[in-house]
């Protein structure tokens, strides 16, 4: 019991976090004596380090097969636990494999087993169909954000994918809402239930209505970014089509934003998130799949720039901003002549004529085609910003590493600078290309 003590603060340590928080307590001591669980809680609130820690203490370190499967519902959450799996530092293989990328990518990283494979559902049984590793020792399986996976349409495989585990004999699921019935495949026998959703706080969420004379409220919603000033935030939208007119209006206006929504390349959507993590871009315009699942920064304001169609749309998007303890607003833009849903109470149009000062984009993201696969870690491309980039320390800004790539912000008014200086130099062995992404 001590080792195990001694190995999650070292792990904590390493992720640089002080204390868990009490339902991360509660459910590590849950997941790692019961057999069934199911998690509810807050979307913010740390429910991937709560089933990893319990899941990592379990996995035997001899055994060269998989041991646990994490079933999600997106690509962009089976990425970020694969981040937070990979920045414990436990020792265990960790892999992500999911739809939108090159089935022969997932193969080169399966060849040697992890014991923790995370993905959707449909990627992960084409795997176990074409019986690429064991599935013999899989005793574990989780599928986080089970609701979103059911009402994406996964029932069928994740189906499939249970019948598969001959020796699966731990389930835990998680959730950011309540009252979702669990399909009986799941062979949910008593499951602790961990309720963390009656405690959620709403008092930190402002929500205020702002008035749109138009009905394309475009204009408000310029005028209602002046007002905010420069903090991150995002702005939903119902539609593909939708964030088309946000996004050329916003051109027009010379808005630095990014975009996300399901009708865009993976590789597109990634790179999108890594910008306004970065603070390249400090707005992103997004349909109801950025609202849960994706791994980006605590932000201050949400836009309703199309009205949620569904109470639980509102408060998945609501859930982007005052999160945990922090304080956030929610944005309704409502035309004059549009009736509120229900969900939504009516509260005193917020007056917007007030602007705070506009400040330009401070960061430039740059493209580093050298990653992981190549041995280079983040200090090794710090060193080539320094060394040969010749910056101080206040100039370099987020380094993100892919498998095959890396992502670092660098203040725009030396990114030309640098591509100029780094572009086709060595970075452990590799001539890399460095551009302006």
């Amino acid at each position: 019991m001590a080792n195990s003590i001694r190995t999650q603060q070292e792990i904590l340590n390493k992720l640089n976090i002080a204390a868990l928080n009490p339902m991360q307590e509660e459910a590590i001591a849950v997941i790692e004596k019961t057999t069934n669980t199911v998690l509810l809680s807050p979307t913010g609130t740390g429910k991937t380090l709560a089933f990893l820690l319990p899941l990592v203490n379990a996995l035997n370190p001899e055994s060269t097969d998989v041991q646990a499967v994490i079933l999600v519902p997106s690509r962009e959450l089976a990425i970020q636990i694969e981040q937070v799996a990979r920045n414990m530092g436990s020792g265990f293989k960790v892999n992500a494999v999911y739809g939108g990328r090159p089935i022969s990518k997932d193969k080169i990283e399966l060849k040697h087993t992890p014991a923790i494979l995370i993905g959707t559902p449909g990627r992960i049984l084409d795997h176990f169909s074409a019986e690429r590793f064991s599935k013999d020792s899989i005793k574990t399986v989780v599928l986080d954000e089970f609701d979103k996976s059911l009402e994406t349409g996964f029932e069928t495989e994740m189906r499939a994918i249970i019948n598969e585990l001959p020796n699966l004999n731990k389930r835990i699921l998680t959730s950011a809402t309540k009252g979702v019935a669990i399909p009986s495949f799941v062979r949910l026998d008593q499951p602790t239930i961990i309720n963390y959703l009656k405690d959620k706080k709403v008092s930190n969420l402002a929500v205020r209505t702002v008035i749109t004379k138009e009905k394309d409220k475009l204009n408000t919603l310029f005028e209602l970014l002046r007002h905010i000033g420069n903090e991150p935030g995002i702005i939903f939208c119902n539609f593909k089509d939708s964030i088309e007119l946000v996004q050329d209006f916003l051109d027009k206006k010379r808005v630095n934003y990014a975009c996300f929504s399901g009708g865009m390349d993976q590789r597109d959507r990634e790179r999108s998130l890594i910008k306004f993590r970065n603070g390249t871009c400090q707005v992103l315009i997004a349909t109801d799949l950025a609202a849960r699942g994706i791994d980006i920064p605590e932000m201050k304001y949400i836009i309703h720039y199309e009205l949620p169609r569904a109470f639980e749309e509102f408060t998945h998007r609501n859930g982007r901003t005052a999160r945990v303890n922090a304080k956030g607003t929610a944005y309704v833009l409502q035309w004059e002549k549009e009736l509120l849903p229900g969900f939504i109470k009516k509260t005193a149009p917020l007056n917007i004529s007030e602007k705070a000062t506009y400040i330009p984009p401070f960061w430039e993201t740059l493209f580093i085609s050298g990653g992981r696969k190549d041995k280079i870690s983040k200090g090794d491309i710090a060193g080539l910003f320094f060394k040969q980039g010749g910056i101080n320390k206040d100039q370099l800004g987020v380094i993100e590493l892919k498998q095959d790539c890396a992502f670092v912000s660098v203040p725009i008014s030396i990114a030309k600078d640098l591509v100029e200086k780094l572009n086709n130099t060595r970075l452990k062995k590799k001539k890399v290309r460095v551009t302006i992404l």
